[in-house]
């Protein structure tokens, strides 16, 4: 039984960072996407991040242009971890946060939430101005 579990979540001022964790149990990330999602309030989920495993040295990160130059996705294969580092948070970045893991060999559609198999329960983080 695959389990997500995210953490780290928080509320934060503008310009603050935050570090979500999601411990993964169950599932094998090698060659396989994983990635952040998000959703705020009244608004869609939106892929935030991914990262998909080529191999045990070797992974290749995606971002939604939102994020990018701000957050960086990275894995720690030992502990079975994913993370997401967010800096210089903006009040739009508040948002529940979802781990998500697919069993897909890609990431090539990885902004499509079908994409995944898998979602935790969410972190929620809050920015403030």
């Amino acid at each position: 039984q695959v389990q997500l579990v995210e953490s780290g979540g928080g509320s934060v001022q503008a310009g603050g960072s935050l570090t979500l964790s999601c411990a993964a149990s169950g599932y094998t990330a090698s060659s396989r996407c994983m990635a952040w999602f998000r959703q705020a309030p009244g608004k869609a989920r939106e892929g935030a991040a991914a990262i998909y495993a080529y191999n045990s040295n070797t992974n290749f990160a995606y971002y939604a242009d939102s994020v990018k130059g701000r957050f960086a996705i990275s894995k720690e294969n030992a502990k079975n971890t994913l993370y997401l580092q967010m800096d210089s948070l903006k009040p739009e970045d508040t948002a529940m946060y979802y781990c998500v893991a697919s069993l897909r060999s890609s990431c090539d559609n990885w902004s499509s939430p079908s994409w995944f198999d898998y979602w935790g329960q969410g972190t929620r983080v809050t920015v403030s101005s």
